[in-house]
């Protein structure tokens, strides 16, 4: 491939999971990544998880719902690729661990890849001049901790390394090594009696990669995606062998909106997160659009087979991310194998149109019962 072709697809293959195009006031961050959803549970179900029931992949989307996890240990594996209808060898994947070592706490573990494959360089004669492989990962720790009997809070510490630099082509670009925190909690009811049907319901909040800004050009700082996450669901259990659940969920990047005066450059990553509630140029209009909403069903049986649906909404004006999800599941024993599929209602492209994406998960140990 062409330096400028590979370039293109490079910028593409970073900035598509956080907004895939121009539009007309799109906020973009340095490694988004970090915001890529990485199970098929999840995916399946319009790529929420901030109040869903525990499982391995809780650490990316609300870590203080591991203090409620099910079984004393559970390991999870993934792996998706991305931009498969361009490339074959860009992917993102990563492993977890989960240890409720106690009845009222929990630790756990993350890590997470993201590879833009394997590049080629040429000059403009088509000589090779080299080759490069940029990628990014994040290792993340996470402690939780049961308040009550039905909340409890999490907090994690995440190293972030970004490496978009092509050193041939951007000898003074450097990579980024950098840290975030997340702060996180989770309510979980008692299970309730109606007159037809049993019923459980679940809030929870998450604010995740909050931390320094980043630089990867001299002179020139971006935002780390620090987000907030929002949600509730409701398990609908109509006898020992059917459970439906609904879920809702809404998130916000706490970055800066983009000025025409470029003025959101010059604010510190703190003043970025408070700010960014009420800074957008067109008001409390624009300010609405910068929500994404996302809804998900799941039907569960006999705790073994899952089939799920869903659905994601980013305002047009905010990057047009609006796709439907499906997928399944199973467990057998101690093993879980989940995949899902997305459907794409944009007129944007999506990194994940025409991909299946499997995730795995281990659960092992003691069990808890805490309904």
């Amino acid at each position: 491939m062409k330096i400028k072709g590979l370039i293109l697809l490079l910028i593409i293959g970073v900035l598509a999971p956080v907004k895939a195009q121009t539009t007309a006031n799109p906020i973009t961050t340095a490694a988004p990544f970090l915001l890529i959803v990485p199970d098929a549970r999840a995916g399946g179900m319009g790529d929420i998880g901030v109040a869903t029931s525990s499982d391995a992949f809780s650490l990316f989307h609300n870590p203080s719902k591991i203090a409620f996890n099910t079984n004393q240990i559970s390991i999870g594996a993934n792996y998706t690729p991305w931009l498969r209808n361009l490339v074959d060898d860009i992917f993102v994947g990563g492993v977890s661990y989960v240890n409720r070592f106690k009845e009222n706490a929990a630790w756990g573990v993350d890590f997470k890849y993201f590879s833009l494959g394997k590049i080629e360089l040429t000059d403009n004669q088509g000589n090779p001049i080299g080759t490069e492989n940029p990628n990014e990962f994040a290792i993340s720790g996470t402690y939780a901790l049961k308040l009550s009997e039905h909340f409890s809070m999490g907090v994690g510490l995440r190293y972030i390394h970004s490496n978009y630099k092509l050193s041939v082509q951007d000898p003074d670009n450097s990579a980024v090594n950098s840290f975030s925190v997340d702060i996180s909690g989770f309510y979980q009811s008692s299970e309730h009696y109606f007159s037809q049907f049993d019923g459980r319901y679940r809030l929870g909040f998450a604010i995740s990669n909050i931390g320094p800004k980043v630089s990867y050009v001299a002179n020139k700082e971006d935002f780390i995606p620090t987000n907030l996450k929002l949600g509730g669901g409701f398990d609908f259990i109509f006898d020992d062998f059917n459970t439906v659940t609904l879920n809702l969920e809404t998130t916000k990047l706490l970055v800066p909106t983009p000025q025409p005066d470029n003025s959101d450059k010059d604010k510190g990553w703190a003043e970025g997160i408070f700010s960014s509630f009420g800074d957008a140029p067109d008001g409390f209009s624009e300010e609405l659009k910068e929500f994404t909403y996302a809804f998900g069903a799941e039907y569960l049986y006999n705790k073994a087979f899952a089939l799920r649906t869903g659905y994601y909404h980013e305002s047009e004006d905010k990057g047009s991310r609006q796709y439907f999800t499906m997928g399944g599941g199973f467990k057998a024993r101690s093993f879980s194998l989940d995949m899902s599929y997305l459907i794409n209602t944009s007129s944007i492209n999506h990194p994940l149109e025409n991909t299946l994406r499997f995730s795995l998960s281990f659960d092992l140990g003691d069990i808890y019962e805490d309904y």
